[in-house]
């Protein structure tokens, strides 16, 4: 049996690990809210939150709760635990009724505004506790912080689990359970009781366990109900009703919602007009994360019933083949599946990243004998990334497909960190046609405007940049691109082009009335894509590719987005697009909704690095600037200037390393939950090694920096060898134990500046300590939103390399309060 000595120290670890794993599954499980209820994926959003609060919390422990001793620590983190708990869910709850509509008034900057202060105020809490615990607790600081570290990172991997259980709503709800599970730890341990005049004496916060159970309830019971607490898309000014849909699952990945089935016309991607006007099916619309869509056909036997998919542009390649074997890169609905069939494969493998759209294809209880696709001849569903299954496996096919395979709403909108980035990149491409037999043929769809340049094109310039990677002089050789008035489909054949095969694609698109914009031996009916199709290497495809309104550029893995074709470096073409939003008239306009999405994540990504600003100002600056005024103007500066490097770089570095590793990975959340992991673990051990190994010399401040920045700046350069091997086709657990691998190095060093620093500013002064932790936080949120900025604009390269300049500019602030701090130390000597 414990002793109470033994006890106590059990339950207030296991306080501090269960608090510090459930702010990091508060701050994971955000971002995959923020997916659904804004338009884009914001990872970086939901890190500058949980740091904003963080921060905020760890300064009112610093002036606010000088009170609060070793004796009474332990009563008063199980209120405050508790207090996060109901702040978590409450603040949840506001979020919950409060949509991020997408409106151009000054009203969207309050829209935003609430956001932040919502998402961050429950982490203001959880700095408290975490602060607390880290510096007035009576266990070992070291232990103390090792257990949250632990915590925290355990945290990043739970959340991947609990998001197969439940829907993310639930999940949140589950997390604020373990925060109050946290405080029920904490009362467990000896502690002097909290002062009776303290607000933290309300009755509700003395029962965690109650707290705890209740939460627990609350999120089961809204994970069984069909129409129970969920966040409400209000994406393009339409606001979806969840009353319309059948069955809805979340996972990690996305929320799946299927409607329930009508008739009607059949929907098609890019219809042919001369599509029977009385055809009329069965069909249920899909939606992914309240905007992205997709629709699934009932299935029919009957001879000819499906016979309106030969009429969608997207199937136009299977005219040209339709033998042999063929593979479809996100399965979706499993439309493309049943086009392949209907055309004549019977050997199809399709292979798809969601797990939920297997399930529902292959369930009986769900959708199997209405897709009817897991039930034909020769049909391989894969669960898997497409680009590593397909830079795995040793198979070779006759025809590829990937159509539409994209979020359109952050498609839309130039999607800041997406799962489909991977497959749009010239790496991704060159894999994919690695993958086809020796005439085997790569089809990809994506939105065309014979008005306005939009995707077709920019899919163009990355097969000809793919080609030329593989060896090919002549790309236009090989690239026959068809279309209608929305969407248009190129088709990129592994050698050139037989002539059998053009005459067979020319004759369906006349009888079909598709329009050919591109087809080898042939004039190039668009202007632009006749220009990427005159290059002759990267370098001349590269320079004709700067010259247009918007990106044409072959997206690489170091910038991956596809997706987002306005120019951040091009402020005057984002003039142009704005003006042309405010007027609603010009051509720029007619493609849709790609550019002017651009548009509209550029213009919501500053106003929310702006917002930010604001907020750290009044939060962090304000408050603790009394902190460094009647401090040496040498030890102030000097100390500003390290503390605001060290936050920026340290994001800088996270950020671009997580998005690195996103297209290795396969998909966003898997790169911020073993992102974080690593970089969580690896600084952590890091500051304990830097209690054990302290800097001391200059030589040594030298060999920590000198060894930090050449691993960081290096990585760029070496880093696409490790994930471009053997590695990329292995399975996941080997990619993320590679990527932890990867992340350790460099998280192990950067762990040495926080403590380093105030080490040596408190040897000098303590008294700017506030400030100088303000100033470390204040960096931390802006450089996420500016981190994402560097990415688009420049490339994720250019961002890691920043972090590391930021670490290379850290030196001699260093050895500035070295030397400061050494000049005190002999002053203090020889006066003693």
């Amino acid at each position: 049996m414990f002793s109470a000595y033994w006890r106590d120290r059990l339950m207030f670890f296991c306080g501090v690990f269960v608090l510090c794993m459930s702010v990091l599954m508060a701050q994971i499980i955000q971002t995959r809210l923020l997916s659904v209820i804004s338009l884009y994926y914001m990872a970086f959003f939901s890190i500058s939150t949980a740091m904003l609060g963080l921060t905020g919390g760890a300064l009112i422990v610093y002036f606010k709760l000088s009170y609060i001793n070793p004796k009474n620590v332990c009563a008063f983190l199980s209120r405050i635990a508790t207090a996060f708990a109901i702040f978590l869910a409450i603040c949840f709850l506001l979020q919950l009724g409060s949509p991020l509509p997408t409106i151009r008034w000054a009203t969207f900057g309050i829209i935003w505004l609430k956001a932040i202060l919502l998402l961050a105020a429950p982490f203001v809490v959880a700095g408290i506790a975490v602060s607390l615990a880290l510096t007035r607790s009576s266990f070992p600081v070291g232990i103390t912080y090792g257990v949250d570290l632990l915590g925290a990172a355990v945290g990043c991997l739970v959340t991947l689990a609990v998001l197969q259980w439940m829907d993310a709503a639930s999940a949140m709800f589950m997390v604020a359970a373990l925060g109050a599970a946290a405080g029920w730890f904490f009362a467990r341990t000896s502690s002097e009781p909290v002062p009776d005049d303290s607000v933290l004496n309300w009755r509700v916060l003395s029962k965690p366990g109650v707290i705890s159970i209740a939460l627990t309830l609350l999120a089961s019971a809204n994970t069984l109900v069909k129409l129970g607490l969920q966040p409400v898309p209000a994406k393009f000014g339409r606001i979806e009703s969840l009353s319309s849909f059948d069955y809805v699952k979340w996972n990690s990945f996305s929320r799946v919602a299927v409607k329930r089935p009508h008739i009607g016309p059949p929907f098609l991607w890019g219809a042919s007009d001369t599509l029977p006007p009385n055809a009329v099916v069965e069909q249920r619309g899909m939606n992914i994360d309240g905007f992205a869509g997709t629709t699934m056909p009932k299935y029919s036997n009957v001879p000819g019933a499906m016979d309106f998919l030969r009429y969608d542009i997207t199937n136009l390649a299977y005219f040209a083949r339709h033998e042999g074997r063929s593979a479809v890169i996100g399965v979706g609905s499993g439309r493309d599946v049943l086009s392949a069939h209907i055309f004549g494969f019977r050997d199809i493998t399709a292979v798809e990243l969601n797990p939920i759209f297997v399930d529902l294809l292959t369930d009986p209880q769900k959708l199997r004998s209405y897709a009817g696709v897991a039930d034909l001849p020769g049909v391989h569903l894969v669960v898997d990334d497409g680009r590593s299954w397909f830079a795995r496996t040793r198979e070779k096919f006759d025809l590829i497909q990937m159509s539409m395979v994209d979020t359109f709403a952050a498609t839309g909108v130039g999607a800041f960190s997406l799962s489909e980035n991977g497959l749009y990149t010239v790496e991704g491409w060159t894999t994919f046609l690695n993958a086809l037999s020796s005439d085997g043929l790569f089809t990809v769809s994506r939105w065309h405007s014979p008005t306005a340049t939009v995707e077709i094109d920019r899919a163009v310039s990355l097969a000809a940049a793919a080609l030329m990677t593989l060896g090919v002089e002549n790309p236009s050789d090989h690239i026959y691109v068809a279309g209608v008035s929305n969407l248009a489909t190129i088709i990129v054949s592994r050698r050139p082009f037989a002539s059998a095969d053009l005459q067979k694609l020319n004759e369906s698109s006349q009888i079909l009335h598709f329009s050919v914009i591109a087809s080898p031996g042939q004039a190039v009916t668009d202007p632009l894509l006749a220009d990427l199709l005159a290059a002759r290497s990267l370098a001349d495809l590269n320079a004709r590719a700067v010259r247009y309104f918007l990106d044409m550029s072959p997206p690489t893995d170091a910038k991956p987005f596809f997706f987002n074709q306005l120019r951040l470096t091009h402020l005057g073409d984002m003039i142009t697009m704005a003006r042309a939003l405010r007027s609603g008239q010009s051509p720029l306009l007619h493609g849709g909704l790609v550019a002017v999405g651009n548009l509209i994540a550029m213009g919501t990504l500053f106003l929310i690095i702006l917002l930010s600003t604001l907020v750290v100002i009044f939060v962090i600056v304000l408050p603790t600037r009394p902190s460094v005024r009647r401090v040496d103007l040498r030890v102030a500066l000097a100390g500003s200037a390290y503390f605001l490097l060290i936050g920026l770089g340290f994001i800088f570095i996270e950020i671009g390393v997580i998005q690195r590793i996103s297209i290795f990975l396969g998909h966003p959340v898997y790169a911020l939950s073993v992102g974080l992991f690593s970089i969580i673990l690896s600084t952590g051990i890091g500051s304990l090694f830097s209690e054990r190994f302290t800097p001391e010399r200059p030589i040594h401040f030298l060999f920590w920096i000198g060894a930090l920045a050449t691993y960081v700046l290096s990585l760029p350069l070496w880093l696409p060898l490790v994930t471009h091997s053997w590695l990329e086709s292995s399975t996941l657990f080997l990619r993320a134990f590679a990527s932890v691998l990867l992340i350790f190095p460099a998280g192990l060093l950067m762990g040495y500046g926080f403590p380093t620093g105030m080490r040596l500013t408190t040897a000098i002064d303590p008294t700017p300590t506030p400030w100088l932790w303000g100033v470390n936080g204040a960096a931390g949120v802006l450089a996420a939103g500016l981190a994402v900025a560097c990415s688009i604009g420049f490339s994720v390269d250019a961002t890691i390399r920043l972090g590391g300049i930021c670490y290379i500019l850290l030196l001699p602030f260093a050895l500035l309060l070295r030397q400061i701090s050494a000049g005190r130390s002999g002053k203090r000597t020889a006066n003693a």
